[in-house]
């Protein structure tokens, strides 16, 4: 168990709670101090000692209820069960073992099947719809195995995941198709009701195929029905973290978990969400398609955005939750954990050669990324959606950090409508979990056209130029090359409250850029020069001039920005800067809320 007390604490102090904590709970105690992540001291549980043997022990009632739990962890009919595999899916008792099992590498069978995976703390609602299937509830006159109902079909409870105390839910396919119905139901609205009390984060393991509809009754429209679980999810949205895994074709109620929580992992071959199933779908409109080409990862990570990760299997779903995790804290409120500083994967020298100086040049800015942000710690979210802003995690000196940054490799890093509503949502999200924000700035500016003003390039630019000065988490900007128009706005621009603005000497900030401009400015000018070569000639000393008006070091000059620095020092400035800014503070306006998101 873990237990955090306050900062000043000695160790000695944190000894002596928890060994005092040890023997009075029974239980092993790791305590930390502050916002520490490793104990200052643990205390292991007492060996239970009882002064009388009286040879007492449990007796046929306790033996019974054994049975009963045994049978009931079986899960559904056995033939649903024997279908697990062919669709490359785990019975929901062997993900679980996979999920909180020792070392988080279980795996089928790994568990003792009563005592549930070792992470389990405990399970609730085991007992759900007992009476109307098992053999030895007095409604049921003839036991059929095709009528079992274990849990409901629907699994809670709590866990240690990471070393993280964390509240679950798991639907069993075995028990029709993981639909919901009255007592399942209820056994979601209380995990996530007991979450809002405990500030614990929410893993939902879905597997759903919606709402039993010849069920309906009782538990669809009313106060605490499934209507409650997206009330629920709106009440714990940006207060503890919810991460939510698909296992299977989650239609209609049970698609809107995954869109409500904070982060949607699905799994290739298996994963599907969607309004509607295929049949619904062709009964409504008379389209015909199937059910991946329907709602499958590939529609919805690179057309919808609702997937933020593809996994390519089970165990890797899992892997993805746990790293995402670890940039997460428990609840609102908290700092975001912090690792063990990494150089990153190649040297910042590099840097001056990775950016090219001609604005028009594309690059990966991945490659700078590489070269800021401690090693392997980038976990970019939504990478096919809205590709040319690039939205990730990383560590910087082991702090974790939200990167915003514009990818020149895809469409010139100009913003798409769908970039700048993945940004937004990005930055919003990670200014509710206290997630300091770095914006790397490349951008032409806000794409223009009939096509993004159909997609609503201006509401959803609007966005994002909403969450960025919303946001007040510490912000850093660094201009990398081009920052033109509203684009500067939107990455955290001198006029949007950052902790600091720096340039790199290939840095410039314009309302266009010098081509678009001198065409503004000049045209008719240039267009009076009827020499072809003193006109080129007329439009470089143009172009040049203007570059020379917009480039890093006028705007430091002028200070628009904070520091022109050079390249390979970018990292050590932004270790400073996130550091000395760390504890900084930030307040809104007194309101209720703004109305654009």
């Amino acid at each position: 168990m873990h237990v955090r007390i306050g900062d000043g604490a000695t160790d000695e102090e944190a000894s002596a709670v928890a060994a005092a904590l040890a023997e009075h709970l029974g239980a092993d105690i790791e305590v930390l101090v502050g916002d520490a992540d490793e104990p200052a001291a643990t205390a292991a549980a007492p060996e239970t000692e009882y002064p009388l043997d009286d040879d007492l022990g449990p007796t046929e009632r306790e033996r019974k209820l054994r049975e009963e739990i045994e049978e009931i962890l079986g899960g559904g009919p056995e033939k649903y069960k024997q279908r697990l595999p062919e669709q490359g899916k785990l019975f929901v008792r062997d993900r679980l073992d996979l999920w909180f099992g020792e070392d988080g590498d279980g795996g089928p069978g790994d568990a003792d099947r009563e005592g549930a995976a070792d992470g389990i703390q405990f399970e609730d609602g085991k007992f759900a719809a007992f009476d109307e299937w098992h053999p030895d509830s007095p409604e049921v006159e003839e036991y059929d195995e095709n009528t079992r109902l274990p849990g409901d079909g629907l699994l809670t409870g709590a866990a240690t995941f990471e070393d993280r105390d964390v509240h679950w839910m798991a639907n069993d396919f075995t028990v029709k198709a993981g639909s919901m119905a009255g007592r399942g139901v209820e056994k979601f609205l209380r995990m996530q009701q007991r979450a809002l009390k405990s500030g614990n984060p929410v893993l939902y393991l879905m597997d759903s195929s919606g709402g039993r509809i010849d069920q309906q009754t009782g538990f669809f429209a009313n106060r605490e029905g499934i209507g409650k679980y997206y009330y629920n999810h709106s009440m714990l949205s940006g207060y503890v973290p919810q991460i939510c895994v698909l296992y299977g074709p989650c239609i209609a109620g049970a698609a809107y978990t995954p869109v409500f929580a904070d982060f949607t992992i699905m799994v290739e071959g298996m994963s599907a969400m969607a309004i509607a199933s295929p049949r619904m779908v062709k009964m409504v409109t008379g389209e015909e398609i199937d059910m991946q080409d329907l709602g499958g990862p590939a529609v919805h990570a690179k057309h919808s955005g609702s997937a933020d990760l593809v996994a390519k299997d089970e165990r890797e779903a899992r892997a993805m939750a746990a790293k995402l995790m670890s940039y997460l804290p428990d609840k609102a409120g908290e700092k975001p954990p912090r690792s063990e500083p990494e150089n990153p994967k190649f040297s910042p020298e590099g840097i001056d050669e990775v950016v090219p100086d001609n604005p028009n040049k594309a690059y990966d800015v991945h490659d700078l990324l590489d070269r800021i942000c401690d090693a392997e710690s980038v976990m970019e979210m939504k990478p096919e959606y809205g590709k040319e802003i690039v939205t990730a995690f990383a560590r910087i000196d082991g702090r974790p950090v939200g990167v915003v940054a514009n990818q020149p490799n895809h469409r010139s890093g100009a913003i798409f409508p769908d970039a700048a509503e993945k940004a937004a949502e990005f930055i919003w999200t990670c200014d509710a979990y206290e997630i300091p924000l770095l914006y790397l700035c490349d951008t032409p500016g806000f794409m223009a056209g009939s096509e993004v003003e159909k997609d609503a390039i201006l509401e959803k630019g609007k966005k994002f130029i909403y969450a960025t000065s919303s946001a007040t988490v510490p912000k850093q900007t660094v201009v990398v090359r081009k920052a033109y128009g509203a684009g500067i706005y939107a990455m955290g621009g001198p006029a949007y409250d950052p902790e600091s603005v720096l340039g790199l000497p290939s840095g410039e900030i314009a309302i266009m850029g010098p081509e678009a401009a001198i065409n503004a400015v000049y045209a008719n000018k240039l267009d009076a020069i009827d020499d072809p070569e003193e006109r080129k000639q007329r439009e470089q000393e143009l172009r040049e001039e203007y570059r020379q008006d917009i480039d890093a070091h006028r705007m430091a000059s002028e200070v628009v920005i904070d520091d022109v620095v050079p390249p390979s020092t970018l990292r050590g400035e932004l270790v400073n800067r996130f550091a000395f800014y760390e504890d900084v503070e930030k307040d809104l306006p007194d309101k209720k809320h703004g109305t654009v998101l």
